[in-house]
């Protein structure tokens, strides 16, 4: 299968939806390379994501997101990127991100569904880390909606609910431009 020309997709959804395993699959499938906003983030700083926020906190970086957003946007011009669940939803970044390119995908995944998927990771999930099992569904149906204003705009929503990685990664391909 011969690449698809210049092309730049941009997952969106919330955590646990898929983001990063689709992304890899789907990079692999079209010969695109694959990033992680929040890996490239973690690399390039040289800490995790939770350091930052406990040494420097949530404002010190969510700046540094957008700024290696808008790196990572300007100066790649074929990719798969995996943003973070809330990197949508800061500093103007889903204008950054539609500003980009047509092919911004959100990854919707039901709360039942997000809580079978987070339940067992809920120890490397510092949002949720706190949280019973019994508390998941009311916190994470709270926060969905706020963050659904972001992520429903957009280009492409594609449900993901009982679907493998290679059927969401197949829906992708064929609604890239």
């Amino acid at each position: 299968m011969p690449k698809i020309r210049k092309v730049k997709i941009i997952l969106v959804g919330y955590m646990g939806s898929g983001k990063t395993t689709v992304g890899k699959v789907l990079a692999k499938k079209l010969g695109l390379p694959f990033f992680d906003l929040d890996d490239y983030i973690e690399t390039t700083e040289g800490k995790t994501i939770t350091e930052i926020f406990e040494t420097e906190g949530q404002i010190r970086f969510r700046k540094k997101e957008h700024e290696h957003l808008k790196r990572l946007l300007n100066d790649i011009d074929e990719m798969v990127l995996a943003t973070g669940g809330g990197a949508p939803c800061y500093s103007g970044n889903m204008k950054t991100i539609l500003d980009a390119t047509p092919n911004v995908f959100f990854l919707r995944v039901t709360i039942p569904e997000l809580v079978s998927r987070l339940t067992s990771e809920k120890a490397t999930r510092p949002l949720i880390a706190h949280l019973s099992e019994t508390e998941m569904p009311e916190f994470l149906g709270k926060h969905l909606f706020e963050r659904n204003y972001f992520y429903s705009k957009a280009h492409h929503t594609i449900t993901c609910d009982g679907k493998s990685m290679e059927e969401i990664s197949s829906e992708i391909e064929q609604l890239s431009i």
